[in-house]
């Protein structure tokens, strides 16, 4: 198939706000496309490369060679020159580099140069999110989306499942859990407090179980014999980033297991280190300085069983049998709502940023986000993305400040509203760190405005929700402020202007 009927697809993609029009446009072009194709193409479809190295940056793709006149490169074409680039490295690999990227891109239209460069660099933004696209695939295929959905769940994605789905039900449902192969991680809805959390759950409190919520990186760990892989909430491998991890892993009692859990960095009286040093700490091998510990509230598979569709009361009593409880997450069992309470304020006593409350009936729903898992944290927190920066005055001259937050539009995942500004809760470190990001996110400057790409996701805290015709989503934030920027968030996982209406 050639690239530019991809190209010309996610445009249209793009162009559109209904979830059902771009499903049927990606559903049109898997179905159209030869099968030895089809799993490219929903890559390409879903604004990503198959490799997660190309070695490619802004700078090698600043200059590129004059757009052929007429479409001609063919999406395996494709595929095999960032295969290609991905696999350079050494002594003059530079130079090989640049002339790869200049046999590539010489055979690309502009258009198809435009998308070229946008996809190596993550930047295409055309509202196929995993959701759209397991759609698209079930229309394709002509199989039940709710098929796919598990089936992608368990392997990672909608992509990995193209061929599955071309095949029918059976072979969908003949994918399960592989070990050392990273499942989508159960997500939490949220609550403003304890007792809406055990409403949302289902009311009683004798079913339902509260986790302390530690402020660490999401981490799940397959262990097959010696060998240990370890995933980020994004299924990334930073197995060789956490030797410590690595360890604790392979002195549990199992041959083979999957983990699901958080590493976090303690300070010497095992309070939470902040945030910042622990994803600085996960970003890099380990310096010598500053370790994480592991801690697990969740087991997926032990020995040959897979315990996905177990009650969760199974799989908390097979996590108990397995790990230690200095490498389980705090957890409280009971039937009294007032002792339910006291570990709660346990909890934010030792320093963790909240709870979650968990129904001991509910089965794993990897990927899913619904009422059997409800966060509370003591504090209103959002995660909203940057959509502009203002450049400061007087002390803050020449760093750039306050910041515009925008809110994911759920009609258009390529939208975001803005409902406010914030300068507050920066220290002099974040002000010197955002004024370099955002100055290379940067789309276009005015007078005191940089306007960027909607990329950086960042956690922020308030003291209420209020209506304000002076932003287009009709709603501001009370005395917004920051916590912390997000990179372990992509802008497809913030909060959407529908959640933030509903606060009112």
């Amino acid at each position: 198939m050639l690239l530019h009927e991809v190209v010309e697809v996610s445009a249209q993609v793009g162009a559109t706000r209904s979830r059902k029009e771009k499903t049927r446009l990606i559903a049109e072009l898997l179905a159209r496309t030869p099968p030895a194709e089809r799993e490219l193409v929903a890559w390409y479809l879903s604004g990503r490369l198959r490799q997660r190295r190309t070695g490619l940056g802004w700078r090698g793709l600043q200059s590129l060679p004059d757009p052929a006149a007429t479409p001609s490169l063919e999406v395996d074409e494709v595929d095999a020159a960032f295969e290609h680039l991905g696999s350079l490295a050494g002594a003059g690999s530079v130079a090989v580099r640049a002339a790869a990227v200049v046999e590539l891109f010489g055979r690309a239209t502009e258009v198809e140069q435009r998308w070229l460069r946008s996809v190596a660099l993550g930047e295409v933004r055309q509202g196929a999110l995993e959701a759209v696209m397991t759609e698209g695939v079930a229309a394709a295929a002509d199989v039940p989306v709710a098929d796919v959905r598990r089936a992608a769940m368990l392997a990672g994605g909608a992509t990995y499942v193209v061929d599955a789905a071309f095949s029918g039900p059976e072979a969908l449902a003949a994918i399960g859990l592989t070990v050392g192969r990273p499942v989508q991680p159960m997500l939490a809805s949220s609550a403003p407090d304890l007792e809406a959390a055990i409403d949302k759950v289902g009311g009683d409190v004798a079913g339902i179980a509260v986790d302390a919520k530690l402020d660490g990186i999401r981490i799940q760990v397959h262990r097959r014999g010696d060998e240990v892989l370890i995933a980020t909430r994004s299924l990334d491998d930073i197995t060789g980033r956490l030797p410590e991890v690595v360890d604790a892993v392979r002195t549990l009692p199992a041959s083979e297991l999957v983990l699901d859990g958080e590493a976090i960095a303690l300070d010497e009286a095992g309070r939470p280190r902040p945030f910042q040093e622990t994803a600085a700490r996960t970003a890099s091998a380990a310096d010598g300085i500053t370790a994480v510990t592991p801690y697990f509230f969740d087991v997926l598979h032990l020995d040959g069983d897979d315990l996905l569709d177990l009650p969760a009361a199974d799989r908390w009593a097979a996590l108990e049998r397995l790990v230690p409880e200095d490498h389980r997450v705090p957890r409280w069992i009971g039937s009294d709502p007032e002792e339910a309470a006291g570990f709660v304020q346990r909890v934010l006593a030792d320093g963790h940023e909240g709870v979650v409350v968990k129904a001991a009936s509910a089965p794993y729903a990897a990927g899913r986000r619904g009422s059997a898992w409800v966060k509370v944290k003591p504090v209103h927190t959002l995660d909203l993305v940057v959509l502009a920066v203002e450049w400061g005055s007087g002390r803050r001259r020449g760093f750039l400040s306050n910041i515009h937050l925008g809110a994911r539009d759920p009609d258009d995942p390529d939208h975001f509203v803005m409902l406010g500004k914030t300068f507050k809760g920066m220290t002099d470190a974040m002000l010197a760190w955002q004024t370099e990001r955002f100055q290379e996110l940067k789309t276009h400057e005015d007078d005191w405005t940089v306007h960027v790409r909607p990329e950086q996701v960042v956690e922020i805290a308030f003291d209420g929700v209020q209506r304000s015709s002076r932003y287009p989503g009709g709603v501001a934030l009370r005395f917004a402020r920051v916590v912390r920027y997000r990179d372990d968030k992509r802008p497809d996982e913030a909060d959407t202007i529908s959640t933030i209406r509903a606060l009112l």
